[in-house]
This record gives structure tokens, C-alpha cells and sequence, in this order.
């Protein structure tokens, strides 16, 4: 019998978010338990879906509205992303550049699909959320991290951005606000990013999906500040709406000309390929969109409350520092002991779950050059739940 060989890029492929949980599993067996601090789902705290959105997509099945839809999307929620868009983020888009997704990861996935073949880099601040760096590994493309500089609120270093564009570099990509990190960036700052993609004649790749949940900063989209550069604005319902599981996302192409209009067809086909996304879903996340938005300002409020607990707990911890995060819902601080006390990062996120059942994630999964040495803590769980795991957190750093 001939022997199967599994490919490298699906051996290969990295997600620490919840490659961390697989330590969880003998821990459960034995009844302890466990503060998931790793994945950013408010759907699984106390933040519940809208019962509107719920109804709606009760309602969708209810009437048979199960069918295929069309590949691109279904037109009543492509024109309420353009319409959101407009209103929330100034941002001029028709309908018809608008593709729905199962959630943005496959948006993600999608793009540097359409964008990456063999050698060819993708730009990413490091650190970032790493499917942008998994899949353009498994596309057999290279990575490479620009500087975000941890002393001055996690911005992009623009210098060494521009120094490491070379002739195989196809995107840049921005998150914001930033996962791991929260940081927010200025309008300036996106400016200036666009300045060098246009410089070099590529798109940019822009992952907004928490552009309504920021604090003391306004997010600005880099959609509403391009005047010439292609962007590609990558969007969803997760976390805003609380629709995690609900897998439903966008992306949306502005810009004129060729580039654009070969990277619209690239994922469209794409689309095409796997049918459709969630019908039902789809009918209610329009229903999302075209309906009250004011339990968005109590998230932002109920999220600011966790979010400066987290940020003045965790810095009175000896051994840990931390910036303060100015949108999402994660913090990102800097573990003092590693390198010392725990070899990796790695070694201190297995070493404290399995003695206190506290979960994070390792920095160095969000980039291996800017993140090592780091953490990310959600702080979605109410402060109560939060100050235990610090609690935990600070008596382990203490035994150490």
C-alpha cells in the first residue's frame, strides 16, 4: 500500500490563537478550572447578538430562505455594507465592489490567495493577527514584519516599513485598531503608509473589523483617506454585532483601475468555488446593519470599564508593563521573565495555564520577531472574572 504523504503547507499551518488549547484538554479531564483569556468572542461572555439580528434569522429560515445565494453576495446586504460603510467610515463604495465572505478570515484567506504565489511577500505590521502571516505561507509566499514600536503605543515604524519593500512585495497590509496590540492609528500615520504604497505601486489591505469599537482615539478609515492607491477593506460582523459563530465578513475593493479590478475578479472567483455563503445568515446580518445601532455606545462603554481595569491591574504586577490598548479588546503586555525565568514565551503561557488554568496567548504567535517575549489577554470577561486570572497571574509570576 502506497504511503500518504501529507502536504508541507497544511503541516505547517499556525494558529496560536487556538493551537494554545489543546493544553486545555487533559487539565478538563481532571476538573480544573479553566479563564479563557485567548479568543476575542464576546458572544461567549456577556455580550449577547442583538435580539433583532436573532429574530431575523429565525425569521429567514422560518420562511424557507434557505436556498444557494448568489457567490458574490446577497444584493440586499452588499448595498447595507455600502451604505454602513458610508455612514459609519465616509467611505465611498458601490455595492457592486462589495463580496460577502464566511466570516473575515476567509476574506483573508481569499485575498492573498488572489495575490501570492511563490517568493512573493506580503507586508504585515508585527505584530498582527496571524492569518495573515499562516496564509501567506500556505500560498508558499514569505512574510515579513514591519516594525510597530511597542514604547510609542504600538505605531508603525515608517522607515523601517519603506526599507523593507522589495521587488517581490505585492501588498501592505494594516490593522486597525490592531489585534494583538489595540492600538489605533492617526490619520497621519495612514497617510503616510498609502504615500509609500503608491510610491510603489501596491494595494493596500486594510482589516477594520473593529473600526466601531474604539476609545479616547476616532478610527479613520484608510478607505475614506486614499485618493489613488487601491485598497481592499477587509470586514465583519463578529465583533461588533457579537455574530462570531454566525461566520459572515467582507471585503470590499476601492480604487479605480486595473489592480483593483483583477483583485475584485481574483476573490470573485474564488467565491464562486465555494458556492455561497450562509443564506439565512446573510438576510440577517443585513438586518444588522439596517437596524438600531445604539447598543454599539454600551459595548464601547462596557468594554472602556474592562479594558482600563485590565491595563492598571496588569502593570502593578511586577515583572509585567503594558501600553494601553485604544481599541478592541486585547492588551498586549510584555512578560519581564522570559528569557530568563521561562525559556519562550511559549514555555510561560503552557507553564501558567497548566498551574493556575489561566489562558492566553504567546506574543511570538503574532509575530516572532515583535511579539516574543509578550502575551495577549482578551478582556472581554467581566472584571470579576478578570481580577481572578490577574490574581492567578501575579501569584504564578511570584513563585518564579
Amino acid at each position: 500500500m502506497a504511503s500518504i504523504k501529507v502536504t508541507k503547507r497544511a503541516s505547517n499551518i499556525e494558529y496560536a490563537i487556538r493551537d494554545v488549547i489543546v493544553h486545555t484538554q487533559e487539565l478538563i479531564k481532571n476538573g480544573k478550572k479553566i479563564y479563557y483569556l485567548n479568543v476575542g468572542d464576546p458572544a461567549a461572555f456577556d455580550f449577547k447578538t442583538p435580539d433583532y439580528v436573532k429574530e431575523a434569522l429565525c425569521k429567514a429560515i422560518a420562511n424557507d430562505d434557505n436556498y444557494y445565494s448568489p457567490s458574490e453576495g446577497r444584493k440586499e446586504l452588499r448595498e447595507a455594507i455600502a451604505q454602513k460603510e458610508k455612514r459609519v467610515n465616509k467611505v465611498d463604495i458601490s455595492a457592486d465592489n462589495v463580496l460577502i465572505t464566511d466570516g473575515i478570515s476567509e476574506g483573508i484567506q481569499m485575498i492573498l490567495a488572489a495575490l501570492v504565489e511563490n517568493g512573493d511577500e506580503i507586508l504585515f505590521p508585527g505584530p498582527t493577527y496571524p492569518p495573515y502571516i499562516s496564509y501567506t505561507k500556505f500560498f508558499d509566499g514569505t512574510p515579513v514584519a514591519y516594525e510597530t514600536i511597542e514604547k510609542e503605543g504600538w505605531i508603525p515604524n515608517i522607515d523601517d516599513l519603506r526599507s523593507k519593500i522589495t521587488e517581490k512585495t505585492r501588498a501592505i497590509v494594516i490593522t486597525n485598531p490592531n489585534n494583538p496590540t489595540g492600538s489605533v492609528y492617526s490619520a497621519k500615520m495612514i497617510k503616510e503608509i498609502l504615500d509609500i504604497a503608491g510610491e510603489h505601486g501596491l494595494p493596500v489591505l486594510s482589516d477594520e473589523i473593529y473600526d466601531q469599537l474604539t476609545y479616547e482615539k476616532e478610527f479613520v478609515s484608510a478607505s475614506y483617506l486614499t485618493k489613488d492607491v487601491p485598497v481592499v477593506g477587509l470586514n465583519g460582523f463578529s465583533k461588533v454585532y457579537q455574530m462570531t459563530g454566525w461566520r459572515l465578513g467582507y471585503l470590499y475593493f476601492k480604487g479605480e483601475g486595473q489592480v483593483i479590478s483583477n483583485l475584485r475578479l481574483g476573490v470573485e472567483k474564488q467565491c464562486r468555488i465555494r458556492l455561497c455563503a450562509n443564506t439565512p445568515v446573510q438576510i440577517a446580518g443585513a438586518a444588522a446593519l439596517n437596524g438600531p445601532q445604539d447598543f454599539v455606545k454600551d459595548i464601547v462603554e462596557k468594554l472602556k470599564q474592562r479594558r482600563d481595569y485590565a491595563y492598571k491591574r496588569l502593570n502593578e504586577i511586577e515583572g509585567v508593563e503594558t501600553t494601553k490598548p485604544e481599541g478592541a479588546f486585547y492588551i498586549f503586555p510584555k512578560i519581564h521573565g522570559v528569557g530568563s525565568k521561562w525559556k519562550t514565551d511559549v514555555d510561560f503561557v503552557v507553564q501558567l495555564l497548566k498551574e493556575t488554568g489561566v489562558l492566553l496567548v504567546n506574543g511570538s504567535g503574532f509575530d516572532s520577531d515583535y511579539g516574543e517575549g509578550h502575551v495577549r489577554i482578551v478582556f472581554l470577561p467581566p472584571i470579576e472574572e478578570l481580577e481572578e486570572s490577574f490574581n492567578a497571574l501575579e501569584q504564578f509570576i511570584k513563585k518564579k
